[in-house]
């Protein structure tokens, strides 16, 4: 990678970071879940609904940590907002390849330009943890985080 793209990925990832998409508490959230990473003390709540379809028809993050943990999640609840459940879990796969330096080919071309921003991490191991904590917490939302009672 150049220095200039590498430069050019540094500030969309402090830009998500200081000023993250979808950040804040949302009341009448379906799913819930809450990650921790105990590494580096990265903490992430993930909130969600999901309409009858099976869309994120809304999604919210709340947590603190360093500045990849909250640009990645301001990044993937900014893509995965009225996105189906197939489609998420989609998103996931090729996200988490990319971030460990592996081919993604199942990402749409939009979605791989978006989330190259993240694959340099694939050279600092310790930081993938990082950037898959939003990720894993939203699959663990939606897997177990049901907020009613009911299975999600």
């Amino acid at each position: 990678m150049d220095q200039s793209l590498r430069e050019l990925y540094q500030e969309v990832i402090l830009d998500h970071s200081r000023h993250p998409r979808h950040f804040g508490a949302l009341d009448k959230a379906t799913h819930k879940a809450d990650g921790y990473n105990p590494l580096c003390g990265d903490r992430v709540t993930i909130m969600l609904t999901l309409d009858a379809d099976g869309r994120v028809a809304d999604i919210k993050f709340q947590g603190k940590g360093c500045a990849i943990s909250q640009a990645s999640a301001s990044m993937m609840t900014e893509m995965l907002a009225g996105r189906t459940q197939a489609e998420a879990q989609k998103l996931m796969d090729g996200f988490l390849h990319l971030v460990k330096g592996e081919d993604a080919p199942d990402l749409s071309p939009d979605d791989r330009e978006y989330l190259d921003v993240m694959s340099g991490l694939s050279e600092f191991p310790m930081r993938v943890k990082c950037a898959t904590l939003a990720w894993h917490t939203f699959k663990n939302a939606v897997d177990e985080g049901a907020t009613d009672g009911s299975a999600a």
